[in-house]
């Protein structure tokens, strides 16, 4: 019983740190008036009738703090990539000269910043909903593995641990957000 108490700690505690790393991985693709080829990531090209990622279809490289260039490995893939680029409503306007794609990255506004911070903001809250039913789960399986046989006061350190692995995974998501907020704000 000890066993399937741990196992279902350990899950929890994986959910959490899954839902935290998405969150850093999410927020690093968004632009905040700096080149960064990491914002191409979402933006998705029809490749031979698959939904691809730009970066898998193309080199994206960022020759200063102000241009993206797009270097297609298929020529054909030029316009599919502008099209899906400007249906991304990410901010940037292709410019195509043959061989590859052109982006300038200019500076956000102001609107544009709060646009951010909301979206940061929300993803946030969207990590933390995915901690919470973790945590809801793990002391659901803890109450039921009592039931099973699990010492009461086993169960309730189990429940005490899952709830301080879920503080600290809010305070992670919160220190990401927080930190992200002040990149964006920064001109």
């Amino acid at each position: 019983m000890v066993d399937k108490a741990k196992e279902i700690a350990a899950a929890a505690k994986t959910k959490m740190e899954d839902a935290v790393k998405f969150l850093e991985e999410d927020v690093k693709t968004y632009r905040v008036g700096k080149a960064n080829p990491l914002i191409f990531n979402n933006v998705l090209v029809d490749y031979y009738g698959t939904p691809t990622p730009v970066p898998q279809v193309a080199s994206v490289t960022a020759p200063d703090a102000r241009t993206l260039v797009i270097q297609p490995w298929e020529k054909k893939m030029i316009p599919v990539i502008e099209k899906a680029i400007m249906d991304a409503n990410i901010g940037l306007t292709p410019q195509n000269n043959g061989e590859s794609i052109r982006c300038s990255v200019p500076p956000l506004t102001e609107d544009r910043r709060k646009e951010l911070i909301k979206k940061v903001k929300a993803a946030g809250e969207n990590s933390k909903v995915v901690v919470r039913n973790a945590r809801r789960d793990a002391i659901e399986s803890l109450k039921k593995a009592q039931k099973d046989g699990l010492p009461e006061d086993m169960e309730k350190d189990f429940e005490q641990n899952v709830q301080k692995d879920t503080d600290s995974a809010v305070k992670r998501i919160d220190d990401i957000v927080s930190s992200k907020e002040k990149e964006i704000m920064t001109v």
